[in-house]
């Protein structure tokens, strides 16, 4: 075998035994799939939201860290795809690169459309390939992703994921202690993605796009996962296929009482961030 047995996996303690009974449910899988198994590994181990429903995507996540460390053998994807080294297909049709400029304030029918449709979605994956420093991976646990839409076509891309377990900097402007952490990371989501296509030359546009993000996400997230989150958090910083359109350091709180109730003010104690 490979590493030791994490103490944690999804968000929650974990030990020898819920390893073995995570082999068990990979050797009585049938169909022998991935997809499968997170289901059975949900339900045997109670890895549920708050609406009862299972925890697929945290699960896979979970599943893969447990399979790349050597503690269990998960089957080959069924659709080949390497779980993230790079995308089986693309869009149907790309974005055609006209040039769009001016300001913010001008743009017509600014929104944010939700990826809810397999069209949708290889079209983000796509974009995010082609066009962002990071290049596309999975986005990690619960997640959000959405396509930058105006009157004249689609401006971007902009995607919310499960947070980190430990950012020294973003826990200390919180005010978390280790408890605290534990109790409350799952309504933390990270900003894991944002990409203004780069014939888009708009004045304050990355900055709208994280206000209507901010006013968006809460209610979506609510409504797909059951809960409110209480902050969006992103350590954005420029790239060679940015063309500097993104701020270089963002948290974005989620209005609230006090912070270490699990509710974030509007703002770090010293004031907003750019």
């Amino acid at each position: 075998m490979g590493e030791e047995i994490p103490s944690r996996l999804c968000g929650r303690p974990f030990d020898g035994a819920d390893l073995e009974r995570i082999r068990r449910e990979i050797g009585e899988a049938n169909p022998p799939l991935r997809a499968e198994i997170a289901r059975r590994v949900c339900r045997a181990l109670g890895w549920t939201d708050v609406l009862g429903r299972p925890k697929l995507m945290s699960a896979r996540v979970g599943l893969l860290r447990l399979h790349r460390a050597g503690l269990i053998e998960l089957p080959a994807p069924s659709r080949g795809n390497g779980n993230g080294r790079g995308l089986v297909q693309g869009p149907d049709r790309w974005p055609e690169a006209v040039p769009v400029g001016g300001k913010v304030g001008q743009l017509s029918g600014l929104r944010l459309v939700a990826v809810r449709e397999q069209r949708a979605s290889r079209l983000w994956n796509g974009l995010i390939e082609r066009y962002h420093y990071m290049g596309y991976s999975p986005l990690p646990g619960a997640q959000l992703r959405y396509l930058i839409h105006c009157d004249r076509g689609v401006l971007g891309a902009i995607g919310f994921g499960a947070a980190a377990w430990k950012v020294a900097a973003r826990d200390r402007w919180i005010g978390w202690d280790a408890p605290c952490r534990e109790a409350r990371l799952h309504r933390v989501l990270n900003n894991a993605r944002f990409l203004i296509l780069p014939w888009v030359q708009v004045k304050n546009l990355a900055s709208k796009v994280l206000a209507l993000a901010a006013a968006r996400v809460p209610e979506d997230f609510a409504v797909r996962y059951g809960e409110h989150p209480v902050l969006l958090a992103g350590d954005v910083r420029s790239g060679p296929a940015l063309s500097g359109h993104l701020l270089p350091r963002r948290q974005l709180a989620v209005p609230g009482g006090d912070h270490r109730s699990g509710q974030m003010r509007p703002h770090p104690p010293g004031g907003p961030t750019a």
